[in-house]
Order: C-alpha cells, then sequence, then structure tokens
C-alpha cells in the first residue's frame, strides 16, 4: 500500500523553501545592514567601506553609529535624542493603529463568520477589494477626502454645518485614519480564519446555562479567538512600526516616525551607516518580543 505521506526528499523541499526564502529575503539583507552599520563612512560616499584590515590584522567597528542613537553626544542626556522620540512615536502610532484595527474588524470578522456559507465568498472578496487598487492611489484619496476643500469638508458646508474648512488633513487623526484604512485587512482575515472554526453551539451551551448574550461573547467567543486576535495585531503593529508612505502623506511636521528619519538620514544626509543602525535598532525592538512571546507561549503549550 502507498504511503500518503511525502517521500524524505520531498518533505526537505518542501520544509527548505521557505528557509531559503527567509535566508535570501530577510536574513541577507539583514546581515548586510549590519554590516553597514558598522562602517566608518567617514568624509566616502562608499557605505560598503572594509571594517577588516587584512594587513594589520584590524577590526575596526564605528560603535558610534549605534551609540548616538541613545545619546547625543557626549554631553547630552541619554535617551533625549530625535531618534528615540521617532521610535516612541511609531511604536505609539502603531498600537493605536492595531487597536483601531481590532475594534473595527472584529465585529466585521464576526459577522462574516457567522453569515452563511454561500454569501462568505463574496463579503471576503469586498475585504480584500482594496488590494486589487495600487496602494499609493489608496493613500492619495484619503488626502483628495480629508482636504480643505476635499470631500468631507465640502459636504459640511454644503450642509451648513460648517462655514469654513476644518483642519483634517495633515493631523494626527487623519494620520491614523490613513493607516488604519490600510491595515484593517490584516486584521479581519486572520480573525476571521480563527472564527469561522469556533463552534458555535457553545454560544447556544452559555445561553442555555443564563449567561447574557455579552458575557457569552466575552467568556466564549473572546478567549476562543485569542489566536486570531494575535496574528492580527502582529500582522497590523510590525508593517505600521516602520510606516513610511502614509505618515508623509497624510501626517504633519510633529508626526516624523521612524521609517521617516531612516529615509532622510539614509538619502538626505548620505549617512547609510546611521541609517542601517536605525533600522537594526527598529528590528530588534520588533523581534525580541515577539521571540519572548512565543517562547513562553511555547512553554505553556507544552
Amino acid at each position: 500500500m502507498a504511503s500518503s505521506s511525502l517521500p524524505v526528499p520531498g518533505k526537505r523541499f518542501v520544509i527548505g523553501v521557505p528557509y531559503v526564502w527567509l535566508t535570501v529575503f530577510f536574513l541577507l539583507p539583514f546581515l548586510i545592514l549590519l554590516y553597514i552599520s558598522f562602517v566608518d563612512q567617514g568624509e566616502s560616499i562608499n557605505p560598503f567601506k572594509p571594517i577588516w584590515d587584512p594587513v594589520t590584522g584590524i577590526l575596526s567597528l564605528k560603535y558610534e553609529n549605534y551609540w548616538t542613537i541613545f545619546r547625543d553626544g557626549e554631553a547630552g542626556e541619554l535617551f533625549k535624542t530625535i531618534y528615540i522620540e521617532a521610535y516612541l512615536r511609531s511604536i505609539w502610532y502603531a498600537l493605536l493603529t492595531a487597536l483601531l484595527c481590532l475594534l473595527i474588524g472584529y465585529p466585521f470578522a464576526y459577522f462574516i463568520a457567522r453569515s452563511s456559507a454561500s454569501v462568505r465568498p463574496a463579503l471576503l472578496m469586498m475585504v480584500m477589494l482594496p488590494f486589487w487598487t495600487s496602494f499609493l492611489l489608496r493613500v492619495y484619496a484619503w488626502k483628495g477626502i480629508l482636504a480643505d476643500q476635499g470631500v468631507i469638508n465640502q459636504l459640511l458646508m454644503g450642509l451648513g454645518i460648517t462655514s469654513e474648512p476644518i483642519q483634517m488633513l495633515y493631523t494626527n487623526v487623519s494620520m491614523l485614519v490613513g493607516m488604519t484604512y490600510v491595515y484593517l485587512p490584516f486584521m479581519i482575515l486572520p480573525l476571521y480564519a480563527n472564527l469561522v472554526k469556533m463552534d458555535f453551539r457553545l454560544l447556544e451551551a452559555a445561553y442555555d446555562l443564563g449567561t447574557s448574550p455579552f458575557k457569552a461573547f466575552w467568556l466564549v467567543t473572546v478567549p476562543l479567538s485569542k489566536a486570531g486576535i494575535i496574528a492580527g495585531f502582529m500582522l497590523v503593529f510590525i508593517p505600521a512600526v516602520g510606516e513610511f508612505v502614509i505618515p508623509s502623506l497624510l501626517g504633519g511636521p510633529e508626526n516624523i516616525m521612524i521609517g521617516r528619519v531612516v529615509w532622510d538620514e539614509m538619502f538626505t544626509s548620505n549617512n547609510w551607516p546611521r541609517a542601517s543602525a536605525l533600522a537594526v535598532v527598529m528590528i530588534a525592538l520588533i523581534i525580541v518580543p515577539l521571540a519572548i512571546y512565543y517562547h513562553y507561549t511555547a512553554e505553556e503549550t507544552k
């Protein structure tokens, strides 16, 4: 009788493909960033200067590229730099975006999961429909909606609610609106994938035991959808931390996030080592907490 499992070479190929992908498109670029972050570029325009002298055998690593992120000069106060402010601002806006996506996306995902099987494909297609349009065009569309002479202001003034345009563009609100709109599908899809597998007879059992609908939702549905909530939160939070386009187009001058700082250091100041150090620290800020979380969750499931 033929075995249903893949042969050993087939298993190795299937398992090896994602490892090769991660090595080529994540590990190697990260190692290049890490290398550049220790280069002493000086007055040169070459960010790939050697850090090891084969003649003298001296390894020259410029740790100042990292140190200046946390302290502005020798007399500066620790953790009082524009880079730390940009990191904190990026984390704050990414958290707000993830929370807004969760509050808006959970009812959407729950409604799709509870709808009939014949309607679900159409509802899912509506969720994914924005991906058929360019990301940049969708952000520019919000500029037209939120501008002083945009759709919302024209509607408010046409109805007589306001006599002059309301400043909505280039504010904290406009940036959060744009980020929430763009990343909302990344929250809905993993939540739906988790909720659609839920046994809704558990809710009926809770109702039979005298539980109110809200209490049943909080004590039954939310705990069972914990994996979807965490997955959606990570899918939104991680790219939102390094977001560059939306803060640049919809945010104001006070909304400079770390993605814009890295861009300025690399292409305006031509300081590739500093920009690489900023990127490495940003990756560490994201990966280290994730690794710690998955380590403890793995131990809890044992």
